[in-house]
């Protein structure tokens, strides 16, 4: 029987099919080309190819968008009707929680999957990412700690397991091993975007926003190209250097061209453009037209309920575009939510109060912003992204408590940015303006 690179057993398989799935998988590892149509391929020349219609099933079931996850279920019904073995069984477990909105049981699902199959990289990768789409720090490194003894450096794709577990130690703060073994995965994989963006984080979360930029500036050719998927959070990243040395028309020119001049309609892709847009935003920039170019293509993605991460940049770009109508479809939605479902819970007890404290906030009501957003800052890392992505609320909080005259909370959020990025000029005029402005309220009294 055919196997893939790692020595798993691909039932179905044919040469010819088997190179189209290699070729989708090493796409998915890197990010780079297109990994559905070779599985696409693959389907149709061997139907019973049974993994490579679940690898298709999960590339839509991490989409994070309705209409591929109605994709991914129908792969997932037509392989149960295959007779799975047990690693193929498995990998269908784990989607069948994914699909419900349980990605906190599909992850645990995996982890178990993992212990058993340490060398299936579809389900190693899977995994991780669905540890970054529950933001749950920890897993993201143990998962990959938990197999690694198990792989060798002369593995097949030893770099790929190395540079997620680069990105696992950045995110539970270990930044000198993981910037480490993010280097170490690109000197064997110099196209490992997962890995390339491992470090970046390191370099944003320790503040060293020049390094950062000469980091994206050096490498730029191995994660920029056109048929790169993870070029556009690579380009956000960079952004993000900007605006901490108060470079905002650096950070704008990103945004106008390799962020957004594709009109990129990825769910992913539209979360780095809010995100970024927002920021410019609470750093004074006038970004005019752009959220309604924005919003238009966020109608296809934000329904409230499918993952409510991406409802809450919807809401973002919604708010600059005046869209006031899909504000209030998406709060009621978010507010109406019910079910047992996780992604359910994560709606009604995150993804409300985030949503609510950024709708105050834009219309001026800094009161509510505070009283909504002091709260989930500690609870949003229970969903959805990084420490880099979710540091938009902690940034949002404080604008609100200065223009809303908290200024004991506005200086003591100042001092805890310091605390983790002493030389970052926006932190350094957080506390310039708490202060400055505390002054003369006492000198006035």
């Amino acid at each position: 029987m055919l196997t893939d690179r790692q020595g798993n057993a691909l039932p179905g398989a044919t040469p010819e099919t088997l190179a189209l799935y290699n070729r989708a998988i090493d796409a998915f590892n890197i990010y780079r080309g297109d990994p559905v149509t070779p599985l696409d391929r693959a389907i149709e020349a061997a139907p019973d190819f049974t993994m490579a219609r679940i690898a298709r099933a999960t590339l839509f079931a991490l989409a994070t968008e309705p209409a591929a996850a109605e994709a991914a279920r129908a792969d997932v019904l037509t392989a149960k009707a295959s007779r799975p073995n047990d690693r193929e069984a498995s990998h269908l477990a784990a989607l069948d929680r994914l699909l419900a909105g349980e990605w906190s049981a599909a992850g645990v699902a995996l982890d178990r999957h993992n212990m058993r199959y340490p060398h299936d990289l579809l389900a190693l990768q899977a995994g991780h990412l669905i540890d970054f789409y529950r933001a749950n720090a920890r897993n993201l490194r143990d998962r990959l700690a938990r197999v690694l003894p198990r792989w060798s450096p002369d593995m097949p794709a030893y770099s790929i397991a190395l540079g997620m577990y680069a990105f696992g130690l950045e995110e539970t703060a270990d930044y000198a091993r993981a910037e480490a073994a993010g280097r170490q995965a690109l000197d064997l994989q110099p196209l490992d975007c997962w890995a390339h963006h491992a470090v970046a984080h390191v370099m944003e979360m320790q503040g060293r926003a020049e390094d950062g930029i000469g980091w994206m500036t050096a490498r730029e050719p191995y994660w920029s190209g056109d048929d790169n998927l993870f070029k556009v959070h690579n380009w956000w990243h960079r952004a993000l250097c900007h605006l901490d040395l108060g470079q905002t028309r650096d950070a704008l020119a990103l945004y106008d061209g390799p962020i957004r001049q594709d009109r990129s309609g990825v769910a992913l892709d539209m979360i780095d453009a809010s995100a970024l847009l927002w920021r410019l935003t609470l750093v004074g920039q006038d970004v005019g037209a752009r959220w309604q170019e924005l919003a238009d293509a966020w109608d296809q993605h934000a329904d409230g309920r499918l993952y409510p991460f991406n409802d809450w940049h919807a809401v973002m770009a919604y708010l600059g575009a005046g869209r006031d109508d899909r504000v209030e479809a998406l709060l009621a939605a978010l507010r109406d939510t019910d079910g047992s479902a996780e992604t359910a819970a994560w709606a009604r007890r995150i993804g409300l109060p985030l949503v609510e404290g950024f709708v105050a906030f834009w219309r001026g009501d800094h009161a509510t912003a505070v009283e909504r957003l002091h709260p989930a800052r500690f609870i949003a890392n229970g969903f959805g992204g990084s420490h880099a992505q979710r540091d938009i609320i902690d940034w949002t909080l404080t604008e609100a408590a200065l223009h809303g005259g908290h200024r004991d909370l506005a200086e003591a959020l100042a001092h805890e940015r310091l605390a983790l990025k002493p030389h970052s000029p926006l932190n350094r005029d957080f506390l310039r303006r708490a202060t400055t402005t505390a002054l003369e309220k006492r000198r006035t009294a």
